[in-house]
């Protein structure tokens, strides 16, 4: 991942309502929701929602897939693997146990 897209996707995911739906999305992968569904769960009225999910979509975070009637959203997860790895990759400068702390945590996923 270079700068410019870790910058995107940060940037999508700084507003409360992406972020919680990206959060949704990722606790339902691979599957993913509906977007009526996932609207209604956050709490928005689609045409609203729509908005949110163009912003996570135009930072690579998230993709839609039509099934019969139903668009369903997806989390990208090679997209937040990129952001992740693009976040801790200088962790520590290089003194791996200074970032054991942070791979324990991610161990349970």
């Amino acid at each position: 991942m270079i700068e410019q897209d870790a910058l995107a996707a940060l940037a999508a995911l700084a507003h409360p309502t992406r972020l919680a739906t990206f959060r949704l999305l990722v606790r339902h992968a691979p599957d993913g929701l509906a977007t009526g569904a996932l609207a209604e769960a956050i709490g928005l009225p689609q045409s609203t929602f729509s908005t949110h999910l163009a912003v996570l979509a135009r930072a690579g975070l998230v993709t839609a897939e039509k099934q019969g009637r139903h668009l369903v959203q997806h989390a990208d997860l090679d997209r937040l693997r990129a952001l992740m790895v693009f976040l801790a990759r200088d962790c520590c400068e290089g003194r791996a146990e200074l970032c054991e702390p942070l791979r324990t945590e991610l161990t349970c996923c």
